[in-house]
């Protein structure tokens, strides 16, 4: 029988193990940005939930940290669970079907003829002019076009072209990525390598990518749009927030609720892949439509179900996170 001092002791350690293990919102430890993370539970990332059309595998890596770990290394080519495109309508008669999206100030356009037709008012300058006397609309035909044009110092001679690079340009290129197979938080945040636009955490540093889909598709940093429009070009984006660059493949500046996703029970935004630092990223919104009212400066925040995860930023904002709060692969 234990004596009462034994089981005072015993129930003290039990509370010490449970506070531990636990996050609470005592577990608050403040950034640099002056933003709150909680440090505590996280979830470990789950392989099987890459679809088809990925290949999955461990490998040893080392994290920005120095934490010595493992990795999943994901490798991906385009994805399985949906079409790519399209991008650029033939005409200004022609209607959404035939073209893709367009993301400014936070709003998502649809690229159809019209909007191609009215691209001199939709930004109030003349200059665009992006179709011919029969309503043809000026869109790049070879892989040269797509190079060139999609190129930041493109020439006059790809003025008022819609650029649309196609997905037989890429069709012997695969991409891979590395996520750590246990995410390790953070006491503060990440930046993500040539970022700018003056989002919190941005800077020259840390990772290229934000993340990955289940799809094996990047989900890419924000698209150069102010070079893209300095030169009166468009490329848009398909349905899904993709388009394709030679080099980097086709990846997505936005999460438009068309790749896969895993549904969540409790209510919360579905599930739509791992941010580069192995934490889950989700939808901007719950069920209810709502949005956390806690995300950190990163767009972050933890619950009991999902450990520390992110929620995706809304789609028209040409943005998915703002900095990571966990390690990554340098």
């Amino acid at each position: 029988m234990k004596t009462p001092l034994v089981k005072l002791l015993t129930l003290l350690l039990a509370s010490t193990v449970i506070f531990t293990s636990c996050s609470t919102e005592d577990d608050i430890m403040d950034d640099d940005d002056n933003s709150d993370v909680i440090v505590g539970t996280v979830v470990d990332v789950d392989p099987d939930l890459f679809i088809d059309g990925t290949t999955v595998s461990i490998v040893d890596c080392t994290l920005s940290d120095g934490t010595a770990t493992t990795c999943y290394q994901i490798v991906a080519s385009t994805p399985t669970d949906h079409d790519m495109g399209p991008w650029c309508p033939e005409n200004i008669s022609d209607g959404e079907e035939a073209g893709g999206i367009w993301l400014e100030n936070g709003e998502v356009y649809d690229v159809d003829g019209a909007f191609i037709e009215n691209l001199a008012t939709f930004y109030n300058d003349d200059t665009w002019m992006m179709y011919d006397a029969n309503g043809d609309i000026y869109v790049t035909e070879t892989e040269e076009d797509c190079i060139n044009a999609a190129n930041p110092n493109v020439g006059e001679a790809y003025q008022n072209y819609c650029v649309e690079c196609i997905p037989e340009y890429i069709s012997e290129l695969t991409r891979t990525w590395l996520i750590p197979t246990e995410p390790v938080l953070q006491a503060s945040s990440a930046a993500f390598a040539g970022a700018g636009g003056g989002r919190p955490g941005q800077g020259t540093s840390g990772p290229s990518i934000r993340g990955i889909a289940f799809n094996g598709v990047e989900f890419s940093a924000s698209a150069p749009v102010d070079n893209i429009l300095g030169a009166y070009t468009l490329a848009p984006f398909d349905d899904a927030g993709g388009h394709i660059n030679v080099n980097q493949g086709y990846h997505y500046h936005a999460a438009t609720g068309i790749s896969t996703k895993v549904a969540q029970d409790d209510g919360h935004a579905a599930m739509i892949g791992y941010a580069a630092d192995g934490h889950g990223i989700y939808e901007q919104l719950n069920e209810d439509g709502s949005e956390p009212d806690d995300l950190d400066a990163c767009r972050g925040h933890y619950d009991d179900l999902r450990g520390y995860h992110y929620h995706v930023d809304a789609a028209g904002s040409n943005n998915f996170i703002n900095c990571l709060y966990g390690a990554y692969v340098n």
